[in-house]
């Protein structure tokens, strides 16, 4: 099983809470676990083993989130919607 997908979910959540700490480790059976490392070299496990695509989606929703980009057409579709409500 290959891990890209698990090592790029750490390094988007790297990016997301501007710390280096985040890595992820696989253990032999295959399962993976994400770790933080403190100040005094300690690392402190953050998550259960899982399998790849839950650890994807737990690194994923993990930390803080990027804001989504609304274009002026989701606004304009957002304000329609509104309208036509009331």
């Amino acid at each position: 099983m290959r891990s890209t997908r698990a090592s790029a979910a750490v390094e988007r959540l790297k990016s997301r809470s501007g710390s280096p700490d985040y890595s992820m480790v696989r253990s032999a059976d295959g399962l993976f676990f994400l770790v933080a490392t403190g100040d005094d070299g300690v690392q402190e496990k953050l998550s259960d083993a899982l399998e790849q695509d839950a650890f994807v989606e737990f690194v994923n929703a993990y930390g803080p989130q990027k804001p989504k980009r609304v274009s002026k057409f989701d606004t304009a579709f957002e304000r329609q919607l509104v309208r036509k409500k009331t």
